[in-house]
């Protein structure tokens, strides 16, 4: 089929890209033709992909994205769901390792979203979506049952009711109720998408890095029902010893942007 000249060609499906710019990381699904879905041979690339971000010091914010404007990805690929895990390496695991990043996450769902990818955007800290776009959870439609973690991260998110109508009834749910339900932080209009994104990702940037990275992992352990109050508390007391700090402080009496160091 032939390309109008006012459309914009997609690109040839592949696995996902990391890219590095500055301080942030983009991981894209690159399956168009497929509707980004996610193949095992993916699993792979996704956890080289995670641990390359955590080998980078200097990286402040990863977003997750898809490609083309119709669908953010259609999840783990049914052909294979049934099996448990490609060279050692399950979809669940690859969903918790991104949920345990060290540096905050912001998922940019640029269309609608299905099955297991709707857990890759859970597993995210923040989530922007487009309006016109819709979730869908087909798992007891097809008869699966879904793995541990992600069903962890439905209730731990959005509550047991919330969790319960997006499993159980398997109904297509729109974007505005999606933000009610308080799966998507924000619903915008698709062309106002990558702006958005770009200032929350520049909000993120502008924080204290390791104050940002500890208190991500606290939170997420306290969500977890892991509430290590002495960890915390150390992580408390260093930040006021910290050099960071100093220069926060600083720069609020100088009315400047702060420049953190991580020290």
């Amino acid at each position: 089929m032939s390309t109008s000249a006012h459309e914009t060609p997609l690109p040839a499906d592949r696995t996902p890209i990391l890219t590095i710019d500055g301080h942030t990381a983009t991981l894209q699904f690159c399956r168009p033709s497929q509707h980004n879905r996610i193949d095992p041979d993916d699993l792979a690339v996704l956890m080289d992909a995670f641990e390359t971000i955590d080998r980078h010091p200097e990286l402040r914010a990863l977003v997750v994205t898809g490609t083309g404007s119709k669908t953010f990805s259609s999840g783990y690929t049914l052909q294979s769901v049934h099996t448990l895990a490609a060279n050692g390496i399950t979809f669940g695991m690859v969903i918790d390792r991104l949920e345990d990043l060290s540096i905050p996450t912001v998922c940019a769902l640029n269309g609608s979203v299905y099955g297991g990818a709707t857990d890759v955007a859970l597993a995210c800290d923040f989530r922007v979506g487009v309006t016109g776009s819709r979730l869908v959870m087909p798992a007891t439609r097809i008869g699966l049952h879904y793995y541990p973690g992600g069903m962890r991260r439905y209730v731990e998110r959005l509550g047991a009711d919330t969790a319960k109508r997006l499993f159980l009834l398997g109904q297509p749910v729109p974007a505005d109720m999606l933000e009610r339900l308080g799966y998507l932080h924000e619903r915008v209009a698709p062309e106002e998408l990558a702006g958005r994104v770009s200032a929350i990702v520049e909000q993120i940037t502008a924080g204290a890095p390791t104050v940002m990275r500890s208190m991500k992992r606290h939170i997420n352990a306290i969500a977890r029902g892991i509430y290590d109050e002495a960890a915390i508390q150390e992580a408390y007391i260093r930040s006021m010893r910290s050099e960071d700090l100093q220069e926060g402080l600083a720069a609020l009496k100088e009315k400047r942007p702060p420049q953190f160091t991580g020290r």
